[in-house]
C-alpha cells in the first residue's frame, strides 16, 4: 500500500472515535466517503474524508459526487462540519476543481497538515524528561484527557467534556494516555493501530510544561507501549506546524499532505 494510502486509512480510523464517543453520533459510509458526525453541531468535529482516490476512467464516484453526498449529509445533520482532504487522492488538475467545489459548498481551507511517516522513530537528540503515562481507563483519567485537550486546542470546555469524558468513547481503536509530572497530568496522547501502522493523535502538554521535552516524552512512551502490544514500528501522523521541526527530528518525513476545510 502507497505510504499516503497507508496514513489515510489510519485517520479515518482515527477520526471514528468522533463519531462513537458521545452516544448521539453516527458514522456512515458514502459513495467513495465517510462521513463522521459527533452529535453535536461542533465542525471540527464533524469530519468528511474521502476514501479512495479518484481516478479518471474508473467507474466510480467522481469528487463533486462525494461531495455532493457528504454535502447532504451534513445538511440533513442541521451540522457545520469538516473535510480533511489528502491531496494524494487527487490529480493536480483535479485539485484545482475540487478547491473551487468545496468553496461553493460553503467551506474554507484553514490548515494544511502534512501526513508524515517514521519507519521507526529515532533517538532523542537530548536528555527527555520522566514521564508516567497511564491509559485512560477511568473517570478521573477521562476528565484529565478532557481538560489538557480543551487547553491546548482550544476546544470549548462543554464539547470537550461530552466527547472525551464518556467510558465508551474509549472502547474502540482511539487509545487514549495521560502523561504525568511529579504527580499532576500535564500531557496527552493518542494511539490508533491500523493499516499496518500506529497513528498518533491528540498530542498536547500543558502550556506551563512547554518547552522542556514533555511531548516528546509522552510520544515516546506511547509508542513504545504500543510497539509493545502490536509488534509494529512504522508510525504516522498529521504534523502542526509547531510540532513538525520535533518530528523531522524523531526521524519522520512527508509523505503526503491534507488540506482541512471547515463550514463558512
Amino acid at each position: 500500500m502507497n505510504d499516503f494510502l497507508t496514513i489515510g486509512a489510519n485517520l479515518r480510523d482515527a477520526m471514528r472515535f468522533f463519531g462513537e464517543a458521545t452516544g448521539t453520533g453516527d458514522v456512515t459510509s458514502l459513495p467513495g466517503a465517510t462521513a463522521i458526525f459527533c452529535g453535536l453541531n461542533y465542525g471540527v468535529f464533524n469530519i468528511a474524508l474521502l476514501d479512495k482516490p479518484v481516478e479518471r476512467g474508473w467507474r466510480q464516484p467522481g469528487f463533486e459526487d462525494r461531495l455532493s453526498a457528504v454535502s447532504a449529509y451534513f445538511k440533513d445533520k442541521k451540522a457545520n462540519w469538516s473535510f480533511w482532504l489528502c491531496e494524494d487522492f487527487l490529480d493536480t488538475a483535479a485539485q484545482k476543481r475540487a478547491r473551487q467545489m468545496l468553496n461553493q459548498a460553503g467551506l474554507r481551507p484553514i490548515s494544511y497538515p502534512p501526513g508524515m511517516l517514521a519507519p521507526t522513530l529515532a533517538p532523542p537528540k537530548r536528555p527527555l524528561p520522566t514521564i508516567e503515562l497511564r491509559p485512560v481507563n477511568d473517570a478521573e483519567l477521562r476528565q484529565a484527557f478532557s481538560d489538557i485537550t480543551s487547553l491546548c486546542f482550544e476546544i470549548p470546555v462543554a464539547i470537550s467534556h461530552r466527547v472525551y469524558t464518556p467510558a465508551r468513547a474509549w472502547n474502540g481503536a482511539y487509545q487514549g494516555f495521560v502523561g504525568f509530572a511529579n504527580g499532576r497530568p500535564i500531557s496527552i496522547v493518542a494511539t490508533v493501530t491500523s493499516a499496518g501502522v500506529i497513528g498518533i493523535y491528540s498530542l498536547g502538554t500543558h502550556p506551563d510544561y512547554r518547552g522542556q521535552g514533555y511531548g516528546e516524552a509522552t510520544m515516546r512512551a506511547a509508542v513504545a507501549i504500543t510497539a509493545l502490544k502490536t509488534g509494529l514500528e512504522r508510525v504516522v501522523l498529521q504534523s502542526t506546524e509547531a510540532g513538525y521541526p520535533l518530528y523531522r527530528r524523531m526521524g519522520f518525513r512527508d509523505a503526503t499532505r491534507f488540506t482541512v476545510y471547515l463550514t463558512k
